[in-house]
């Protein structure tokens, strides 16, 4: 039977765990910043093991595979150090810091053909987002011509919020981009089967200075935070807004908008393909509906329900018509198809994952946004 561990105690670590349990696979242990918080995460998690290192985690030849949900700085470390130790790796996103660790951590993969190397861009993993890759790929869409889109939320409005994302050395060069562009990006190439060849970008940091917190405070905290605070006045050099303008192979246009300061919004990623026969639309804040437009008739609308769907769809869909599936279930989906290929044993097989090769694609995106803004012109995509 696989076997996973977690590295990583924080928001997405646990979700990690639990979504491995829903897909099947048994979940050895997982390991925090401090032996406390990995045996508080154990502990809560109902895992048999709470790991005091690395090193005892990647030594336990019970642990198959490993998820690595730490700060973006630790990705390329933890990442080396599991393969060579002979484990599986499904890393959070971005896959590292620079196109640079990317590349490496791509060539580590190519040498350890054996081994399942995935990044976990999971919103590829809800139904109707498979579906509406079908619809595009049939050509019932017709030519994609143009995608307009974005991802905002609000969970750093206040300048009191805080989060390591907003540390460069932890969490890279561009934060709003790096964090959540990444996920539309990564979406909706994947819909729509365009691959950005060049962009122009405008960034910005809305709140200069912010209220560091000199105790730790969770991601997404919400109001929940009692007693008084004591803080330190940090400058900001990541950005909280960014739009960014692409051009795709074949001539097709794109505009995307990222913030984390939108008041009310707290989650939401939109796209709207328009093609030259009909347009598609999605949003993760209805992620079990799929508008469809056309000239020429009346529009329509998909209600997420595998007989209704195309076959792909319908391998990532758990619940019957009517039954809501969301954010948890993306992980499970995702986790489902990484670990049946595992267990398939054709590593030569198409891997139905995004892989460090996609990982690495958006790091050299993010790096050719870093170089728009900074240079205010149009960069080519190496």
């Amino acid at each position: 039977m696989l076997t996973a561990a977690v590295v990583g105690t924080g928001f997405i670590g646990p979700v990690h765990a639990e979504a491995l349990k829903r897909a099947g696979v048994a979940v050895r242990g997982i390991l925090g910043s401090s032996p406390e918080k990995s045996q508080a995460a154990a502990q809560a998690l109902r895992l048999p093991v709470a790991y005091d290192s690395y090193e005892a985690l990647l030594a336990d030849s019970q642990v198959h595979a490993v998820h690595i949900t730490t700060p973006n700085k630790d990705h390329l470390d933890m990442t080396r150090r599991a393969l060579q130790a002979g484990k599986h790796v499904i890393c959070e996103k971005p896959l590292a810091m620079t196109s640079a660790e990317t590349a490496e951590l791509v060539r580590l993969a190519h040498a350890h053909p054996h081994l399942v190397t995935a990044v976990n861009y999971n919103i590829r993993f809800y139904p109707l987002i498979h579906h509406a890759r079908d619809l595009v790929r049939s050509g019932e869409i017709g030519e994609v011509f143009a995608i307009r889109g974005g991802y905002i939320q609000d969970w750093l409005l206040f300048d009191t919020d805080w989060n390591w994302r907003l540390v460069p050395s932890e969490g890279g060069s561009l934060r709003a981009i790096g964090d959540i562009g990444t996920h539309w990006m990564d979406l909706t190439s994947f819909v729509s089967g365009l691959k950005i060849e060049s962009l122009l970008a405008d960034l910005a940091t809305f709140i200069p200075r912010r209220k560091k917190p000199r105790q730790a405070v969770a991601t997404f905290k919400g109001k929940e935070q009692s007693g008084p605070v004591e803080y330190d006045l940090v400058d900001i050099q990541t950005e909280d807004w960014g739009s960014v303008l692409f051009r795709y192979d074949g001539g097709a246009r794109g505009s995307m908008n990222v913030s984390q300061v939108s008041a009310g919004r707290k989650n939401l990623l939109s796209f709207e393909l328009s093609g030259s026969k009909a347009s598609l639309a999605w949003n993760s804040e209805n992620p079990n509906e799929l508008w469809l437009g056309y000239r020429d008739r009346p529009n329509g609308l998909v209600i997420k329900d595998p007989s209704l769907m195309s076959d792909a769809a319908r391998g990532i869909t758990s619940q019957p018509g009517g039954h809501a599936e969301g954010f948890p279930d993306t992980f499970k989906q995702l986790y489902r198809l990484v670990y049946g290929y595992i267990e398939a044993g054709d590593y030569s097989a198409p891997r139905p994952f995004p892989t460090f090769e996609d990982g690495h694609d958006e790091l050299i995106l993010c790096e050719a946004i870093a170089a728009s803004h900074a240079e205010q012109r149009w960069i080519t995509v190496k």
